[in-house]
């Protein structure tokens, strides 16, 4: 498989671990149940990338890796999946479609991800990078509107206790005719709600395995 993603992108994103990198323009959007989420605009599209410090309490680092990389759990989990599965096992391509709320068309994913177990002196960290990728088994559907420019980094190591430091780097282009306001609102909302969904599936986890295996 080829190289997806470089070498610094990994060690970017533990770094973020240890020290918020807000330089260049990011601010603080909003703080809420101990996670703090920054922006910064891109002139580009006109939009915000985001980045998400937090806690997972009684959620376990390597747990929640798992967790996160786990397609056919994410469908017990996650409200908003209506399609989501591997279409290219070797290259490791997925598709992904996303509910969105009526009158707005769903949108829809073709990624590629990477987790990367890694051991920085002694500590163990957990890296997830995920961007957009084209793919002639995956067409654009008319209906859905295809995200182009998604990427994200997760980042997770155990903080001390039984729970886990999160960092996450966000950024897409969901197109179409979204207003701000429910841009913003998704942000800000949308973001701890998913990251509650992740301690509370990472507690069910064990269970939905052994149910899987008998």
């Amino acid at each position: 498989m080829e190289v997806r993603f470089s070498e610094d992108r990994f060690q970017e994103a533990w770094q973020e671990l240890d020290g918020p990198e807000l330089s260049g323009g990011w601010q603080l959007f909003t703080e809420t149940m101990g996670i703090q989420i920054y922006r910064l605009y891109d002139e580009q599209t006109g939009l915000y990338q985001y980045k998400i410090y937090g806690n997972l309490a009684d959620c376990p680092a390597d747990l929640c890796a798992d967790v996160y990389m786990d397609l056919d759990y994410r469908k017990k989990w996650d409200q908003y999946w209506k399609a989501l599965q591997e279409v290219e096992s070797e290259d490791g391509v997925i598709y992904w479609e996303v509910k969105y709320p009526f009158p707005l068309c769903n949108r829809d994913y073709v990624y590629v991800r990477e987790r990367r177990d890694l051991d920085i002196n002694g500590r163990k960290i957990f890296v997830i990078l995920a961007k957009s990728v084209t793919s002639p088994n995956c067409p654009e559907k008319s209906g859905i509107i295809r995200v182009n420019g998604y990427k994200q980094s997760v980042a997770l190591e155990s903080d001390g206790k039984s729970g886990c430091k999160v960092f996450m780097y966000y950024f897409d282009n969901p197109g179409g005719m979204i207003p701000s306001w429910l841009i913003n609102w998704a942000a800000k909302t949308g973001v701890p709600n998913f990251l509650k969904s992740i301690q509370k599936a990472c507690n069910g986890y064990k269970q939905y395995k052994q149910q899987k295996s008998s």
